[in-house]
């Protein structure tokens, strides 16, 4: 056998072995067969398989997440994001110096269908954060020409951070109405931003209830309430997940003061392409198999939802970082998309994730950004 097989085969096996080890903690497995075809190159139909790679960059994920539709802003965030796949070959400066120009030539010729998206009231930071990008371009390209890869990085970054700032000005307003049946529970009508301290180094969360509006309401009302203050983490799989919320005594998830009842979260799921998410039920059930979710399992450090393997609204105060990057599984195909709701991502202490272990406690936790968006449940 070739050595290029047997080296697929050997990855095969890994796969397989990883994917046998989620079936034995209750996590069934979504299309093994897309898997074998990825490793090895089988055919399949053409639709089975989205194309292009899946994104890992959580910031990138967040980026996309935001509910606006404005294709200039996405080309020139899409021509900064390029550039590390550029960055990654030897011999691709090329193609960097290509991505810079074309987001010089986006900030120049299209500014004004930029701003387009932008409401009046904000126009004059947005038009503050566009000089701020042709600056910055302008100094990119310098270090592109002189091949300094570190220093490209470096501006890169801060170029994402400035743009990611110029689509939070494009969003209007909440895009859709959550169901009246899930009004007794609190939603995050936006974004929020969590530091979190651990016994190994602190983290910093991004929420993202534009696409999952119930969970991550919970969290930040549970996190606001200063329930996960001190408690430690109860499971922890290297290169899989690490998970925390069982609170002391007999209890599974959040009991509310207020009714003495456990509250429950039901899965939540916004698919792109559809107007609001799909509650109470995973993708499999709903037979969407390819429908691909706004926020995929495909950065490390994903923030998820634990629930019951048998009830998908038996959610309530457990949750799990996803630890793994997956090289094999298709974009938008990961094991768990579409079964357990994401609503954020760690954006940074990715040292701090790798490092804790089952024992380990979160010492504090606090929301330092985006409270407001917070809406406080109906009396029942």
């Amino acid at each position: 056998m070739p050595v290029w097989n047997r080296l697929k085969l050997k990855a095969l096996k890994l796969e397989i072995l990883q994917l046998e080890t989620w079936q034995r903690h209750g996590l069934k497995v979504l299309m093994l067969g897309l898997v074998c075809a990825s490793v090895l190159g089988w055919s399949a139909p053409a639709q089975a398989l989205p194309p292009g790679n899946a994104i890992t960059d959580s910031q990138a994920l967040l980026r996309y997440a935001l509910p606006i539709d404005n294709p200039d802003v996405r080309r020139l965030q899409f021509s900064l994001e390029d550039i590390t796949a550029q960055l990654r070959a030897n011999r691709r400066w090329g193609a960097v110096v290509g991505d810079v120009k074309q987001a010089y030539r986006v900030l120049t010729d299209r500014q004004d269908k930029i701003l387009a998206s932008v409401s009046d009231d904000k126009k004059p930071q947005a038009e503050v954060l566009i000089e701020k990008l042709k600056s910055g371009v302008e100094a990119l390209q310098v270090s592109a020409e002189a091949k300094d890869k570190e220093q490209t990085r470096s501006l890169r970054a801060d170029l994402l951070s400035l743009v990611s700032d110029l689509e939070a000005l494009m969003v209007q307003k909440f895009p859709y109405e959550v169901p009246e049946e899930y009004s007794n529970l609190p939603q995050l009508k936006g974004r929020a931003t969590v530091a979190a301290k651990t016994s190994q180094g602190d983290l910093t969360i991004v929420l993202d209830g534009f696409s999952a509006p119930v969970t991550a309401g919970n969290f930040v009302d549970l996190v606001k309430r200063g329930f996960y203050d001190g408690l430690q983490f109860t499971r922890a799989e290297d290169s899989y997940v690490l998970q925390i919320g069982d609170p002391p005594g007999p209890e599974v998830g959040f009991i509310d003061p207020a009714t003495q009842k456990y509250r429950a979260v039901p899965l939540e799921i916004l698919v792109k392409g559809d107007n609001a998410p799909l509650y109470g039920i995973t993708l499999e059930d709903a037979g969407r198999y390819l429908d691909q979710p706004v926020l995929p399992f495909s950065s490390f450090g994903a923030l998820a939802m634990a629930r019951p393997g048998d009830d998908p609204n038996g959610g309530s105060s457990q949750f799990f970082f996803f630890l793994f990057e997956p090289e094999l599984t298709p974009a938008g195909l990961n094991l768990l998309d579409g079964r357990y709701a994401i609503f954020g991502f760690v954006t940074s202490g990715r040292e701090v994730l790798e490092k804790l272990k089952a024992g380990d406690t979160i010492e504090s936790m606090k929301v330092i950004d985006g409270l407001e968006n917070l809406v406080e449940p109906k009396a029942a």
